[in-house]
């Protein structure tokens, strides 16, 4: 055995758990997860935190298993704790960092399935460069009917106009989520575990798998060997993680018509990373690339069926042309030929047998449902930096609108505004003072829902604001305006009856007529500093289009 001179106490330490010294001797592989008695997305990581190990044992290393628990943005909607869904993705990614280089590990392997979390494992492994991989933690089935969670938001806004009653609104909360595991329609949560398989930074087809399934065990298994090899082979997360690897979540992203919240978290990723970052590049891809994926909360199906479909290796086969082929994956292969492997394995087609069981093909749930992508990016005299919008499932009428501009400093008030009819057809709702130095940039989830429920508003109405949506989010919304109101955007010089334009084909959002350099001698509204660590992240936090990550 060698001895440690330089940390004596650290052997010590570890034989205080009932280590050997042939486990001191072993590569130590840290594996991190989001488990906890938190939410469905991160009750059942303990099983696949132990199915990662018994891999990692099994190629002759040690594995220490660590936890940093995540909150889930649907328990923290409709009240303050929507702040603090940003921040934690940065609080993550430090404990992770924590952990790793406290206790010198050789290498890592993160699992976890959510909105925040999986970003944060994916931002963790870029600032460690250490020999890394990903273990999504897969998705819940639908309830009843193909119901799934984001859709209670709808319910709910119809329970409040006494459209539906109170009866079917419980049997809708008690039936939205059957099992454990991310929500099942096409929100961050899902688009965040697609883009880490699409970057090759997880293993292939292990995005979005049922979460109650044993190919999900056994995927993490296989995930804790794969690591101990890369180790091996001295195979870091940044020789994975390049700009043509970024390119690849890019295509992907708009063909699985994505949350917009990616456009939050793929900047920072890349950021950690070193890797540029261009908004515009990300609007000229989504040009470029038709929506595929037949699922909630625009489609059909739910994200379980696209795993069944094939999932993202079918979706690469399908775009082959778009992507740089030749880049290395956690596989210790190229993404080519990983994709060879599937096509001849018949492994691909043997899934698909399970979605006749639903009585569903393949071909419904991979189909083209636009010629172009899924998000653009907006800019004028209201969003010089940008802003970002989800087009797919909006009213064509709406993607060209002028508007009448009705401003809000809280979601809360914007909400009850809609529901109460104070909202009417050809206003704008504007959300001002929610971005990232604002209120720590919370979801305007409920506003949205609100907004679709009623048919007449929905389809004569938009919301802007340099806050963001949830993935779930759909209809005539665009966020991540910037600059933000708390750093002098000219979203906070917005008055009420201004008029607005908002013309997607031609990526333009502004205000008509508006002097904003008189509006600033006019204008005088501070942002109230905030408490704890949100005061911390409002003083530190980047903008939303470069990725709302706290500036070191």
């Amino acid at each position: 055995m060698g001895i440690n001179t330089n940390a004596p106490e650290m052997d010590a330490l570890r034989m205080g758990m009932h280590w050997d010294e042939e486990d001191i001797e072993r590569k130590q592989i840290l594996v991190e997860s989001t488990f906890g008695d938190s939410h469905p997305g991160s009750v059942g990581l303990d099983k696949l935190v132990n199915m990662a190990a018994d891999g990692i044992k099994f190629r002759g290393a040690k594995p220490s298993s660590y936890t940093t628990t995540d909150i889930c943005d649907g328990i923290a909607q409709g009240h303050e704790g929507m702040n603090y869904s940003l921040v934690s993705r940065e609080l993550i990614a430090g404990m992770v960092e924590v952990h790793a280089k406290a206790s010198a590990f050789d290498g890592l392997v993160c699992i976890s399935s959510c909105d925040k979390a999986v970003p944060a494992h994916l931002m963790a492994l870029a600032r460690l460069n250490l020999p890394g991989i990903f273990v999504p933690g897969g998705v819940m089935p639908s309830g009843p009917n193909g119901f799934t969670l984001e859709q209670i938001g709808n319910v709910n806004a119809g329970f409040k106009k006494n459209i539906i009653s109170e009866e079917t609104f419980r049997i809708c909360q008690a039936s939205a989520c059957p099992s454990g595991g991310a929500c099942q329609f096409m929100g961050t949560a899902a688009t965040m575990q697609i883009m880490a398989e699409a970057m090759g930074l997880s293993l292939p087809h292990s995005a979005v798998m049922p979460a109650s399934s044993t190919d999900i065990q056994n995927m993490a298994k296989q995930a804790g060997a794969r690591l101990v090899e890369l180790q091996k082979k001295g195979i870091r997360v940044r020789d994975i993680l390049t700009p043509e690897s970024m390119h690849n979540a890019l295509v992907i992203h708009g063909a699985i018509g994505g949350s917009t919240n990616a456009l939050i978290h793929l900047p920072a990723i890349a950021e950690e990373a070193g890797i540029p970052f261009y908004a515009d590049e990300v609007d000229r891809i989504q040009r470029q690339i038709p929506f595929l994926v037949n699922t909630r909360p625009v489609g059909r199906y739910a994200t379980d069926m696209f795993w069944y479909a094939g999932g993202v290796p079918a979706l690469m086969i399908i775009l082959k042309e778009h992507l740089n082929l030749d880049v290395l994956t956690v596989t210790g292969q190229t993404l080519g030929e990983n994709l060879e492997q599937m096509e001849r394995s018949g492994y691909l087609k043997e899934k698909e047998g399970f979605l006749a069981n639903y009585s569903v093909s393949k071909k419904d749930v991979i189909k083209k449902l636009n010629d172009s992508g899924a998000i653009a990016i907006l800019k004028g005299n209201i969003a010089r930096d940008g802003a970002v919008v989800k087009y797919v499932g909006m009213d064509e009428k709406m993607h060209t609108f002028t508007g009448t501009a009705r401003v809000f400093y809280t979601e809360l008030d914007a909400r009850d505004a809609i529901l109460t009819r104070r909202i009417q057809p050809g206003d704008v709702v504007v959300i001002a003072y929610a971005g990232p130095k604002g209120s720590g940039m919370p979801e305007m989830f409920y506003t949205t829902e609100a907004l679709c429920a009623d048919p007449e508003l929905v389809s004569s109405t938009a919301i802007i604001t340099d806050g963001r949506f949830s993935g779930a989010s759909k209809g005539p919304c665009i966020g991540h305006v910037s600059p933000e109101a708390a750093e002098g955007g000219e979203i906070g010089l917005l008055k009420d009856g201004d008029r607005i334009r908002i013309d997607i084909p031609s990526r333009i959002i502004e205000a008509l007529g508006v002097d904003f350099e008189q509006r600033r001698k006019e204008i005088s509204r501070k942002q109230e500093k905030l408490p704890g660590i949100l005061g911390i992240f409002q003083a530190t936090a980047a903008s939303a289009m470069a990725g709302g990550y706290m500036r070191r």
